[in-house]
């Protein structure tokens, strides 16, 4: 079997163009509003709180839209994607919005000796991201190296309780991180596009939420906080979910009933 990231990659190399030009990461705005911030970090202001003169790095940061956000509150950017086309399309994006970040093209896992260890004071991780990755363990002992002594992890991600479900919202897939992929073979995107796709096949894992904290302290980290969300920034669940006015999604009825994302927050000491 092909390597897993050959696979990935192959997929999000073949959707940078659609995704820079879909009308949901708002690449418009930005360019036309200074002061615009993606959706994603737009909802998590209040738990990020002031983040000016911090040295951070994104991780699998696609076409940097997330990143250029964290840069526009003040932060020092960097980002990191295995896409080579995605931190082409990152970094031109910025260079346009006149911000200064620097992006690199390697795997997350690679990501202590492409960038540095102990160099970070934030280490941001945003939603979509670490189903891609087979080994929520190794993720963590890469984010304790990316940290300096008190920096901070903070990532918004997918619920697993919603990645176990399949789109009509019946339970199919396994909640916990097991050692096969999920694999898929699916056309089209999350995002709004009407571009057709050849590279479909994907490989992918959920990670139990308390894996994931589990992980976080294993790798020395200091837990400090979980924040459960009836909402997600995409429409997870078509025919099922309705957007209020911030662009989240929830279910249109009874939305108490599904954790859709999370905030979790550790550091380091």
């Amino acid at each position: 079997m092909s390597d897993y990231r050959e696979i990935n990659q192959a997929s999000w190399d073949e959707r940078v163009p659609a995704h820079a030009a879909a009308p949901s990461y708002h690449v418009a705005e930005f360019q036309q509003d200074p002061s615009y911030l993606s959706e994603v970090v737009r909802f998590d202001r209040p738990r990020l709180g002031d983040i000016a003169g911090l040295r951070g790095v994104h991780l699998q940061c696609h076409i940097g839209t997330d990143t250029a956000s964290l840069a526009r509150l003040g932060a020092r950017m960097s980002g990191l994607d295995f896409s080579p086309p995605a931190v082409a399309q990152a970094q031109a994006f910025t260079q346009g919005l006149g911000l200064d970040v620097d992006f690199h093209v390697g795997d997350v896992y690679d990501a202590v000796g492409i960038l540095g260890a102990s160099a970070y004071d934030l280490v941001y991780t945003g939603i979509g991201a670490l189903c891609w990755l087979p080994d929520i363990n190794r993720w963590a002992q890469t984010v304790a190296g990316l940290l300096k002594p008190g920096g901070r992890l903070f990532i918004r991600e997918g619920h697993p309780m919603l990645w176990s479900l399949d789109d009509d919202s019946s339970l199919k897939f396994s909640y916990f991180e097991r050692e096969e992929p999920l694999v898929f073979n699916e056309g089209g995107t999350y995002a709004d596009t009407d571009a057709v796709f050849t590279a479909n096949l994907t490989h992918e894992w959920n990670h139990g939420l308390g894996e994931t904290i589990t992980a976080v302290q294993n790798a020395g980290l200091v837990f400090d906080s979980l924040a459960e969300h009836d909402s997600a920034p995409w429409n997870a669940l078509p025919g099922l979910m309705t957007m209020d006015g911030a662009g989240e999604w929830r279910l249109t009825d009874n939305p108490e009933r599904l954790a859709a994302t999370y905030t979790l927050q550790a550091h380091k000491v």
